[in-house]
């Protein structure tokens, strides 16, 4: 068995469409969005020659110093209960980011929590759990929500969401709420209602370079839709939705603060969940939601809106972490804790709140 950095985009990716452990954050195309950083692919073999294992990994350079962090989101995709290729998979990523003096690894594997067999053996080979908050305290979120769809038409998944759910849909429907797909001259549309709906809701947004990146890497091939929702001729909402090897997540929403009783979000989600019904998915992932189910928690309101699709709530392991060189991890950690407090107190200046974002890998 042997693991190995591959150039062979083609079989790299033919490999992660046909795993069950595949995610967008996995694809070659999801680095071209992380512009500022620059990605790897591994793959893993077994003694025949069949691939049996990949990961893709994101490297950056830190800042004012001589080394680099490598980042794989939902990495690894392999049958994680296989020690043996699990240990020759990351064998081959310790080993390229020893010699690309990278001062860790930072994985966040898309596996449930309660595996605590894969706990062990990750930390069997240096890498260190992080503290589990129940919010977003990592660069992906640790708590999902997850809509099975395997197998069921349309029908069958509008009757198991709740009835207040359905008539929300419905009444979109008969309010004239008419959903369009968007292109790349959407992009700055979408990004003002979404920059409206981070000054609303306190939470940091993306630029509307980092929107066109996106539609460019994932939109020519059919994994990106922006949904964009019209009333009256206004654009009063809008989705992110991507899909990647017979999964669908639902990446950012936006809403304006005008019109919002004609519940234009509930009716974006029923048309990008049709998409993935329609293409044969086993999953909808309305990703992060919060761990925290005090209905007091700010956070919560994001968990009611996905819960009345009834779907599955899912713990993951949450950030993993190999440390190679520590002085310079300590020191980048120390210079990364310091700019947030900075940025945190610069918005409580201006009044913007404190600031939050999902993170998207």
């Amino acid at each position: 068995m042997k693991a190995y950095v591959t150039k062979d985009a083609e079989r790299y990716e033919r490999f992660m469409l046909g795993h069950p452990m595949c995610h967008f954050t996995q694809s070659p195309d999801w680095g071209k969005v992380k512009a500022e950083w620059e990605g790897v692919a591994f793959l893993c073999e077994d003694d025949g020659g069949a691939v049996v294992g990949g990961l893709y990994a994101l490297l950056r350079k830190a800042p004012f110093m001589r080394g680099w962090l490598m980042m794989s989101s939902r990495g690894p995709v392999c049958d994680v209960g296989d020690g043996e290729v699990l240990r020759c998979l990351l064998r081959a990523v310790r080993d390229y980011a020893a010699s690309r003096r990278c001062y860790a690894v930072t994985l966040e594997p898309d596996v449930a929590a309660s595996d605590l067999a894969f706990t062990e053996a990750m930390e069997g080979m240096g890498y260190k759990v992080r503290k589990r908050g129940a919010n977003f305290e990592g660069i992906n979120p640790r708590f999902v929500y997850r809509l099975g769809i395997a197998g069921k038409d349309a029908d069958a998944v509008m009757a198991g969401f709740h009835q207040k759910w359905r008539y929300n849909i419905r009444l979109a429907e008969r309010k004239g709420v008419e959903v369009r797909l968007g292109g790349a001259g959407d992009v700055p549309a979408f990004h003002r209602i979404m920059e409206e709906t981070g000054r609303r809701d306190g939470f940091v947004t993306r630029s509307a370079e980092y929107f066109g990146r996106m539609h460019a890497a994932m939109a020519h091939k059919g994994r990106m839709r922006l949904y964009l929702a019209y009333y009256g001729g206004e654009l009063v909402a809008g989705t992110v939705t991507l899909m990647y090897g017979g999964k669908c997540w639902y990446l950012y929403g936006a809403s304006s603060d005008g019109h919002r009783n004609v519940m234009a979000t509930y009716l974006l989600q029923w048309e990008a969940i049709k998409w993935a019904i329609a293409e044969g998915c086993r999953v909808y992932d309305f990703r992060g939601v919060s761990g925290d189910m005090d209905e007091k928690n700010p956070l919560y309101g994001i968990y009611r809106f996905k819960k009345g699709f009834n779907g599955e709530l899912v713990e993951l392991q949450g950030q993993m972490d190999l440390v190679l060189r520590p002085f310079t991890r300590f020191a980048v950690g120390f210079g990364f804790a310091a700019l947030r407090k900075a940025r945190t107190a610069f918005r409580r200046m201006k009044g913007g709140g404190a600031g939050r974002r999902g993170g998207d890998g």
